[in-house]
């Protein structure tokens, strides 16, 4: 049953003693912590014994401190263990700092967001040129000493990261296809030149589609992948457990990564070439009647072998930088769960960027070559 909080007050041998009884809670405690703030207001030597409480929460904790406070010197408080973790704790949340104010935004801010994010960019820059020397160290030395490569590792991502997306890298690429011989059908029957979606498919899977659709998807699965386990490597402190034994995490674990897209992604590539141009073929098959025989025959008369190669050639770049990025991401995981979330996203989002950027350099390299 509830009891009041009430107090009363004795003198003792070693000065005044106020005796707490009854329950000293939000409640039940009324007004009783402003008539002990009142007593013992200014007094010396004031003892504040709350053996005889029943029940104690914040808020008499919190009275029980503001009435010590008022005596001449602070009153010495007299509690059992239980009630005296619960006034450390409050005294301890008192002498906290507070919580600091939002400020407005400003037009200062804005200058400070856009420097700060210049210095963050700096940064970022510089540890990935480290990341990059540390990378071409890894395959010097692979190369200097190939028995060293870890093979079964390699060749296990290989199939996790490179053969296990054949069948995404082909569904989508054969619809691409297909998509552009509809539309190319559709445009060029209104000059009476429906006949060149031959060509048109040909030009756009051979030359773009092909390495552009399997490096997005590539980057999407196997970037993310890739930051994904290297980061919770990171914050379970494998790599560290590594580093601490003498095996460089680069070798471990970077370089298999790298080696393993890079030798999957013109197999990729090959077999979305193949399906893109598939694609391309049902459809003038379907809709303009042409014939696959008629199909590869003009692919091979006016589009020819060079533009497979130039797609082709992009295949080694796009895996690269693909890896490059998911391991990087992977080793920059903090050691919680948001950092890990923030670097699986940068992973995806620069790897699909930077997939995008590649292929128009290539482009504007090779008009400029003619090719």
């Amino acid at each position: 049953m509830d009891q009041p909080a009430d107090f009363r007050l004795e003198e003792k041998e070693h000065g005044l003693v106020a005796t707490l009884s009854g329950d000293w809670t939000a409640v039940d405690m009324g007004a009783a912590n402003e008539r002990l703030q009142s007593a013992v207001k200014g007094k010396t030597g004031v003892d504040i014994d709350l053996s005889s409480v029943g029940r104690c929460d914040t808020s008499g904790a919190w009275s029980v401190i503001r009435a010590s406070e008022q005596a001449h010197q602070p009153a010495r408080i007299i509690a059992p263990p239980s009630v005296s973790r619960l006034i450390d704790l409050v005294r301890e949340a008192l002498a906290a700092e507070p919580t600091p104010k939002v400020r407005a935004r400003s037009f200062h801010s804005l200058f400070d967001r856009l420097g700060r994010g210049v210095v963050n960019l700096g940064i970022d820059v510089f540890d990935t040129l480290v990341f990059n020397g540390h990378l071409l160290v890894a395959v010097g030395r692979a190369f200097r000493a190939p028995g060293k490569i870890r093979w079964a590792a390699v060749f296990s991502l290989a199939e996790r990261a490179g053969l296990d997306a054949m069948p995404i890298v082909a569904v989508t690429t054969f619809f691409i296809g297909a998509v552009v011989g509809l539309l190319g059908a559709n445009m060029l029957s209104k000059f009476g030149a429906q006949v060149f979606a031959v060509e048109l498919v040909g030009f756009s899977v051979l030359r773009e589609f092909n390495i552009l659709i399997t490096a997005l998807l590539l980057a999407g699965r196997s970037a993310s992948s890739f930051a994904a386990e290297l980061g919770s490597m990171k914050m379970n402190q494998e790599i560290d457990a590594m580093q601490v034994l003498g095996v460089d995490p680069f070798d471990a674990l970077v370089f298999p990564r790298f080696l393993a897209l890079f030798l999957t992604i013109p197999l990729l590539t090959f077999i979305a070439t193949l399906a893109g141009l598939g694609g391309g073929l049902v459809v003038t098959w379907t809709v303009l009647g042409v014939p696959p025989v008629t199909f590869f025959q003009r692919l091979v008369d006016n589009v020819g072998p060079s533009h497979f190669w130039v797609g082709m050639s992009k295949a080694p770049v796009m895996a690269v930088v693909i890896a490059g990025i998911g391991c990087r991401q992977g080793l920059e995981v903090g050691g919680d769960v948001e950092s890990l979330g923030r670097r699986v996203t940068s992973a995806v989002v620069q790897a699909i960027f930077a997939a995008i950027l590649i292929d128009a350099v290539f482009a504007l390299i090779y008009m400029e070559l003619n090719i």
